[in-house]
């Protein structure tokens, strides 16, 4: 489903740790919800899913490093416990993204699986042609991420299945190569379980992702980050993450 609205106000998330300068530097215009002229919001969409089935498939001949580093935050602004892990990265299409871990000391911060698929399925978050049938994209308006002139579209799961993990907030798409440069929102859905005397808890962040243009042709994730409060029954817990995906490589370069 793909459909017009005028979006309430929108405030800019542009949560920066140790970002790499490209994204550091790229600010955000106002929002205009105005609609296109000489597109329509089903050809942007249309255009952009094509671009990102072909963009998928090239990112996944290419090699890169990840680096993860997540952390809560007590009452005093200390961290209280943290996570870190770098790896090296590569697709094999038995395993879909696969991993080589090159440093990841003792965590002291409890991830569970779906914290970790999370972790490791954001650098290839899409929507390309195979995913836009799980969601509804709903046109936001149109906006300036410094040079760029994107179509912002906000992304929600149509029906969610048992077991599975859905993206849900907002993609802006650049109006040259129509790929996705950046997008902000969570994992979908929180997972709340009653029990007789207490709930089992698992609760996800917000993040925000910036991609690159890599080779000059394609926009891949180069930055994700996290500034969030979970709120348990238990209490609050305040989440910061920052991932790095870094020295692409074409295999047989």
């Amino acid at each position: 489903m793909i459909s017009f609205r005028v979006p309430l106000p929108f405030v800019a998330l542009c949560v920066l740790l140790g970002c790499v300068a490209f994204a550091q530097d790229r600010g955000e215009g106002t929002l205009d919800p105005a609609v296109p002229k000489d597109i329509t919001a089903a050809q942007i969409i249309q255009r952009c899913t094509a671009k990102e089935t072909e963009v998928q498939a090239i990112r996944r001949g290419y090699t890169f490093r990840q680096n993860i580093k997540a952390h809560t935050i007590d009452g005093d602004g200390k961290v209280a416990s943290e996570y870190q892990q770098v790896a090296d990265m590569h697709y094999d299409e038995k395993t879909q993204w696969s991993k080589t871990v090159v440093f990841a000391p003792q965590p002291s911060l409890p991830m569970s699986k779906e914290d970790l698929l999370d972790l490791d399925t954001r650098q290839s978050f899409t929507i390309g042609t195979d995913e836009l049938r799980e969601y509804n994209v709903t046109y936001v308006g149109q906006q300036r991420l410094d040079e760029l002139h994107c179509y912002a579209f906000d992304v929600a799961p149509r029906q969610m299945e048992k077991g599975r993990r859905y993206f849900q907030g907002r993609i802006w798409v650049d109006d040259h190569d129509f790929q996705i440069v950046k997008n902000t929102g969570k994992s979908v859905p929180d997972i709340r379980i009653q029990h007789r005397k207490r709930v089992d808890e698992n609760l996800f962040p917000k993040f925000t992702t910036w991609r690159e243009l890599i080779d000059g042709k394609y926009w891949f994730p180069t930055y994700s980050s996290v500034d969030d409060t979970l709120h348990f029954a238990h209490g609050d817990t305040h989440i910061k993450e920052v991932l790095k995906f870094t020295g692409y490589k074409g295999k047989g370069l």
